[in-house]
């Protein structure tokens, strides 16, 4: 469990890796944070995009579409690596999830219980980055 990174110690830790990043317009405060608290951080989350190109997936991801609305990550990550910062704060990337499986991988069990509840809310404890690619 940790307190959510300042988006100066997100920028940096990323950068301190190695890792090529860019910030996009307003990232360090494009967030969800009026729909409920950020943290404690439990982990991250990773998925693809199911689009093709950069450009047009981090506008995506910066800015949501009708029915879910941006930003649906904190950085989406190109092919060659670079990591596109959009968002952060709360953003919608997790929904919502079981709470006992959460305290699981709070406590980094060895195995995890079934997933048989949407209780918990997912956006909040973990980190999102966006892979762009088409599946």
């Amino acid at each position: 469990m940790a307190t959510p990174l300042t988006a100066d110690r997100l920028f940096k830790a990323l950068r301190d890796e190695g890792l090529t990043v860019i910030e996009h317009r307003s990232w360090r405060t494009n967030n969800r944070n009026h729909k409920g608290p950020w943290g404690p951080m439990h982990g991250v989350m990773i998925h693809h995009t199911v689009t093709s190109g950069t450009a047009n997936s981090v506008e995506l991801c910066y800015n949501g579409h009708s029915a879910l609305p941006g930003p649906l990550c904190h950085g989406v990550i190109a092919k060659d690596g670079t990591v596109h910062l959009v968002g952060n704060g709360r953003t919608n990337h997790a929904g919502l999830g079981d709470g006992d499986v959460l305290r699981a991988v709070a406590a980094e069990a060895k195995t995890l219980p079934v997933d048989n509840e949407a209780n918990t809310d997912g956006n909040r404890h973990f980190y999102g980055f966006e892979c762009v690619n088409l599946g």
